[in-house]
C-alpha cells in the first residue's frame, strides 16, 4: 500500500483506504467488461449524424457497476462519467470515470483498451488508475508513489530518462484527430523530430510512460475523464501531465502532453506550443 502523504489535508491513512477502494472499483468494472470482450457486446453508435462514436454494453455496465459501488460505500462523493454524466461534480471528493477508454480497440478485439478512474479531492487530482483486466494489469497511484499490480506482484513505476527528442519514443491515438491545420503541422513536426511513433494505444500509452517504455504521449480533443486518471498516476512515477505549452493542465480536457523526462517535455512543448489553444 502507498505510504507517502498526498497533501497536508488528506491523511495518508485515508489515502490508503481510498487506494484500496480504487482496486475494488477496478475489480467491479472488470467483472462487467470481460464477459463482453471479443463477444456480443451490444455495439451502438451514439454519434448519430456527427459520425461514428461507438458505445457498448461494456461501457454502460462497467460505469453503472462503478457508480453503484461508490454510492454504497461513499454516498457523499460526486461522480463524473462518460456514459451517465455528472452527479455532484462540486463535492469534496469526485470520481472521474471512463469505463472503457479505447472503445474502438475494444470492438476490434485489441487488448489496449483500459478502464480509467481518477479521484479529485477539493478539486485536485489525488489518485488515479489505468486498468487492463484482460492482460491482468492495474497501474495505480498518487503523487507520492505509483505502482503496477500484475501477476500477484506490485512493482514501482518510474519514468525513464530521455532528454533528447531524437531518442524519444512517442505515441498518439490517431494523427487524423489533429487535422490538417496548425495542430496537424505541430504533430508532424514533433513526429519528424523523434525516433519512433506508435499509434492507436489510447490511454494504455499513458501507462507506458509511467512504466518507462514510452517517453511522450500527445493528444487533443480530450474530455475530463480522458485526462484526470493520468494526472496523479503519472506524477507518482516521476512524470508530468501538461497542456501543449508545457503548463499545468486542468481537469476539463483539451490538448494534453504526457512526458517522463522534463527536458523531453520542454523540447516537445516548444514544437507544440504554436498550436496550443487558449
Amino acid at each position: 500500500m502507498p505510504t507517502a502523504a498526498q497533501s497536508d489535508t488528506l491523511a495518508p491513512e485515508r489515502l490508503d483506504a481510498l487506494d484500496a477502494f480504487l482496486i475494488e472499483l477496478n475489480r467491479a468494472s472488470a467483472a462487467a467488461i470481460l464477459p463482453l470482450f471479443r463477444a456480443d457486446h451490444g455495439l451502438e453508435n451514439k454519434g448519430g449524424e456527427q459520425g461514428f462514436d461507438p458505445v457498448t454494453l461494456a461501457d454502460k455496465n462497467a460505469e453503472a457497476a462503478i457508480r453503484a459501488l461508490i454510492a454504497e460505500r461513499f454516498p457523499s462523493h460526486g461522480v463524473i462519467g462518460e456514459e451517465y454524466g455528472d452527479d455532484r461534480p462540486d463535492a469534496e471528493f469526485v470520481w472521474v470515470i471512463d469505463p472503457v477508454d479505447g472503445t474502438r480497440a475494444f470492438i476490434a478485439g485489441l487488448p489496449v483498451w483500459t478502464t480509467l478512474i481518477g479521484l479529485r479531492f477539493q478539486n485536485r487530482p489525488v489518485l488515479g488508475s489505468i486498468g487492463q483486466p484482460h492482460i491482468g494489469e492495474l497501474f495505480i497511484g498518487h503523487a507520492g508513489a505509483s505502482r503496477l499490480i500484475a501477476g500477484g506482484r506490485e512493482t514501482p513505476l518510474k519514468v525513464r530518462a530521455c532528454a533528447r527528442l531524437d531518442e524519444a519514443v512517442i505515441a498518439t491515438t490517431d494523427p487524423a484527430l489533429f487535422g490538417d491545420g496548425v495542430e496537424g503541422e505541430a504533430w508532424r513536426s514533433l513526429r519528424a523530430a523523434t525516433r519512433l511513433a506508435r499509434l492507436g494505444c489510447d490511454a494504455y500509452a499513458y501507462a507506458m510512460v509511467a512504466m518507462g517504455t514510452l517517453d511522450l504521449v500527445v493528444e487533443t480533443g480530450l474530455k475530463s475523464w480522458d485526462i484526470e486518471p493520468a494526472r496523479a498516476l503519472v506524477a507518482g512515477a516521476g512524470g508530468q501531465v501538461t497542456d501543449w505549452r508545457g503548463e499545468t493542465i486542468g481537469g476539463d480536457g483539451g490538448q494534453m502532453l504526457i512526458a517522463g523526462d522534463p527536458a523531453c517535455l520542454a523540447a516537445a512543448s516548444a514544437l507544440l506550443s504554436p498550436a496550443a489553444r487558449p
